[in-house]
């Protein structure tokens, strides 16, 4: 069967069941059929030159050495797209670090075979292991838990306010095409999530029509991972918002936005299977639920501002001093300010969360984040 006879034999599905079925379905789905980088739809700090992948490698090298520098030092990675990124920072913390190196456990958590495959293909000189969340048990890891890109990418609830009603987005679907009706919530989290935050939504200050998501898989995501972390780090890489500004009464469309061979548009219900569908992440949602999973929130940061600390203005400086052709010059120097372009990828959010960690280890700054007060 092709995606569309898929959806239409599953029909009627809320917004979040056929979101997750076009991007994840095991062969039909975008992320198991399309590339990740130069070669796919969208650009990620992990495509280029290997820079992203080593400066987290002095990150993590700092994590392992505030935890005691302890014997197996978990790095676990979610959603690691074509390797990229587990590759540069294997090979960095290999050359700089041998006894880090050494205690390193490197986990893979990604659904996608095809995946799997294409990242074994990059890291096949080093040691990682790929495997699911059931396979892990709880309150295991020592180490840190990571991800960049990934909670964009999780399937969302559509909502809509209708004369003060909150109502949910179904879609019917039959061979014919993809037809939007609404009805009752799927969910009580859904109403629940903007009560808890404090959201007045629905209200008399969000006009009828307004429309936009709730991802409750980012917090279903959150409690494995607090669950699975023992004593050590998250640090959440994405783009998004605080909850004030994320449902802000202007923002009337939401956020969902759509990429098809490079570029951007907001129809969802388009090129099945073939096109990437992401939603901006509410950071608000992530450290209130994280504190509730014993996740404490130790500080947020910018990206370009992060990789700053952790040495990127070095690896800019050291361009000057070089001895290297004029277009390799320039094309290295593009790179690295595309990593920190506050418009771009430098504007993303960088969310670093604990648990299980000393008094005495908490107050030990990190440094990506020694140029930015803790939260």
């Amino acid at each position: 069967m092709n995606l569309l006879q898929i959806l239409t034999a599953a029909s009627p599905l809320t917004f979040a069941e056929y979101m997750d079925t076009v991007l994840y379905h095991p062969e039909q789905g975008y992320y198991n059929r399309q590339p990740i980088g130069f070669q796919g739809d969208f650009f990620t700090s992990a495509s280029g030159d290997g820079d992203f992948g080593e400066l987290l490698a002095v990150q993590f090298r700092q994590m392992w050495q505030i935890l005691g520098c302890p014997s197996e030092f978990t790095l676990l990675e979610m959603g690691a797209g074509e390797g990229e990124t587990a590759r540069d920072c294997l090979g960095a913390i290999a050359q700089t670090d041998p006894q880090c190196y050494a205690a390193i456990r490197y986990v893979i958590v990604e659904k996608s075979p095809q995946k799997r495959q294409s990242q074994g293909e990059r890291l096949g000189g080093h040691a990682v292991t790929w495997q699911d969340w059931r396979d892990i048990p709880d309150q295991s890891l020592i180490g840190c838990c990571f991800s960049n890109e990934l909670v964009d990418a999780l399937p969302v609830h559509w909502v809509v306010s209708q004369d003060q009603q909150l109502q949910e987005v179904y879609l019917d679907i039959t061979p014919q095409g993809i037809e939007e009706r609404l009805g009752p919530l799927s969910r009580p989290e859904i109403s629940a999530y903007f009560t808890t935050l404090g959201i007045p939504f629905p209200g008399p200050t969000y006009p009828s029509g307004y429309r936009t998501e709730v991802n409750l898989a980012a917090l279903d995501w959150l409690q494995t991972v607090a669950r699975k972390l023992k004593q050590g780090y998250l640090l959440t890489i994405d783009y998004g918002y605080t909850g004030d500004r994320y449902y802000h009464p202007q923002r009337h469309q939401g956020t969902l936005q759509c990429y098809f061979q490079h570029r951007r548009h907001n129809n969802p219900y388009v090129n099945l299977g073939e096109q990437d569908i992401t939603a901006h992440v509410n950071f608000t949602a992530l450290t209130h639920w994280g504190e509730e999973y014993g996740l404490q929130t130790l500080g947020m940061t910018k990206q370009g501002l992060f990789l700053m600390a952790l040495g990127l203005g070095d690896r800019l400086a050291a361009l000057s001093q070089g001895n290297i052709p004029l277009n390799q010059l320039l094309q290295r120097r593009s790179h690295l300010h595309g990593l920190i372009d506050p418009t771009g990828l430098g504007g993303f959010s960088v969310l670093l969360q604990q648990r299980g960690l000393t008094p005495e280890q908490i107050a030990t700054p990190l440094r990506g984040f020694a140029t930015n007060p803790r939260a």
